[in-house]
């Protein structure tokens, strides 16, 4: 939904067809941490109702999408249950379950950007490590290619446009900053956040029974690793499937 549309809203939740099997449902109009709180309250809500009909919740930043089998359960169905919950007076809150931590070497030929992201923010090479590692980030939603973690909460202090021109190939792992986001690349793909760093931890792999490390509501957090040989020892273990990947539960 374009700028213009979600002005348009008058009245949240808003309910929006998406075809004859699925519907979004807008929470709010604008990215915050609360809207993205009720979003995962709902999405959990959905999945733990185990409902015969729905296929697939998809949670994003302000709204989720509902894939259901139309000759099993209608939208109007689908919509009062919505209503319902949201009517309630239950707080409609989230809490993540767990804090995954990921280790990070900053910098060199693994952050090729941080030299410009010094020189926007004006901090050094030193404090956008501290400052980046130094709060947890949640997973606002999956996309835009199989795994990838669009992470909220990036401090102001680290805020940087994305490259005017992106790269034909960021390599698997990359750790990069665009506007108020963070994220890491899972796969080689194309992009143009600004990368900072990275991780050798894969975060998404077909060949795996959990695909994905990360899911929506996750919250993360980035570990600085001191050296280059560190990051390579991680690598060759977690690709051994030796490695544990830190994850704190709440």
């Amino acid at each position: 939904m374009s700028e213009n549309e979600l002005e348009q809203i008058e009245e949240i939740p808003y309910f929006r067809m998406m075809g004859d099997s699925a519907i979004n449902v807008y929470l709010g109009t604008q990215i915050s941490p609360e809207i993205n709180d009720k979003v995962h309250f709902l999405s959990n809500l959905i999945d733990e109702k185990n409902w015969t009909g729905v296929i697939e919740v998809v949670p994003s930043y302000i709204s989720i999408t509902i894939h259901y089998d139309p000759f099993v359960i209608d939208y109007l169905s689908i919509k009062g249950f919505v209503e319902n919950v949201l009517d309630e007076d239950n707080g409609n809150t989230y809490s993540a379950k767990k804090i995954v931590v990921i280790p990070t070497f900053y910098g060199n030929s693994y952050g090729p950007d941080i030299e410009s992201v010094s020189s926007i923010t004006g901090l050094s090479l030193d404090e956008i490590v501290k400052t980046h590692t130094g709060k947890d980030y949640k997973v606002y939603s999956i996309g835009f290619s199989p795994g990838f973690p669009y992470l909220g909460g990036l401090d102001s202090a680290l805020h940087c446009p994305r490259l005017e021109t992106p790269r034909v190939t960021i390599p698997t792992g990359s750790v990069a900053i665009a506007e108020s986001q963070t994220g890491i690349y899972p796969s080689d793909t194309p992009g143009g956040w600004r990368i900072i760093g990275r991780t050798p931890i894969q975060l998404f792999n077909f060949s795996r029974s959990k695909p994905a490390l990360l899911l929506p509501g996750d919250l993360v957090r980035f570990q600085s690793l001191d050296n280059e040989s560190e990051f390579e020892l991680i690598k060759e273990s977690f690709e051994k499937g030796d490695y544990v990947l830190e994850e704190i539960t709440l």
